[in-house]
This record gives C-alpha cells, structure tokens and sequence, in this order.
C-alpha cells in the first residue's frame, strides 16, 4: 500500500541509517507535484537510477501556497503525497514544511540530491548545503517542457493540449 512508504523525518532517519548499513546510496529528490504530471514522472524515474534508495521530498501546502501564488495547492500534501507514494520507483515519501529543502538534505544528508532539468548545477539552491556533507547534486528528467502552471490555464481555458 503507497501510504506505507510516507514517512515522517524521524522514520526516515532510521530508514536511511539502514540503507547505509546495507551501502546503499541515497537520493533525495523534492518538488510540489501539483498537479503531478509526465515530467515529474520522468525526473523521479531519472532520480531513481541514481542510488539504491528514492526518498521523494513533497512540499507542505503553505509552502506551496508561498511558492506558487493563490490556488494553490489544487490538492493537499496528504493527497500529492499518497501519489508519489504510487510510483514503483519511490521508496519512500515525507512532507515538508518550509520554502526550501535545505533542513531537509540537513537531516537526512542523502548521497545525491536530484533536481530536474530547470535547474543547472549552479543554480540549484541548496547546492552548498550538499557540498559541505560531501554529497553531489545531479541535474535528471527529461527537458523541461512540462509545467503545472500550463497544465492549469489549459484547464482553466478549457483546451486540449
């Protein structure tokens, strides 16, 4: 059951401990996911072939709220998270608060932390953060052509795609 592998922080410490004990290697991938879409899937899929274990990152609602502008989220961070939950190529899903990721990849310290393709190495925000513990950041998912905001308007428009 996909709820089974949401976690809270102090679950995935533990579950991260044991996956290094195994010498596995972490990844730790974040995003809104809403609505999730082909390229969210992608860039997870992308992610996953990076390590031995996919801890996906789902922002909270008032952090999406704050990112994304009013109406937002379209879903709560319990629903979006159940969703990536879904993917086979998860293993496991937190929600978490704040604008950025960066407590996050504090606690958890992931081998990789894996962004999509709107981002360049140089411009991924948390990328010291990464360095300082001595992870890597990776660029994965296919080109960004896939946004929830134009999958939004189209709807709201009442257009095919």
């Amino acid at each position: 059951m996909s709820v089974a592998k949401i976690r809270s922080l102090d679950e995935l410490r533990r579950e991260v401990e044991a996956a290094r004990a195994r010498h596995q290697r972490i990844v730790l991938a974040n995003g809104c996911f809403d609505p999730l879409h082909v390229g969210h899937v992608r860039y997870l899929q992308a992610a996953r072939q990076l390590g031995g274990l996919l801890i996906v990152g789902v922002n909270a609602d008032a952090a999406v709220r704050a990112l994304k502008g009013a109406g937002r989220p379209l879903m709560p961070a319990e629903e979006r998270a159940e969703i990536i939950a879904a993917l086979a190529c998860v293993d496991y899903v937190v929600i978490f608060e704040g604008l950025t990721v960066a407590p996050l990849l504090e606690a958890l310290r992931p081998d990789v932390h894996a962004k999509g393709t709107d981002y360049t190495p140089e411009t991924v925000p948390e990328r010291e953060i990464v360095a300082r513990y001595g992870g890597v950041v990776a660029i994965v998912g296919d080109r960004k052509c896939h946004s929830s905001r134009e999958i939004i308007e189209r709807i709201r428009r009442g257009s095919a795609p």
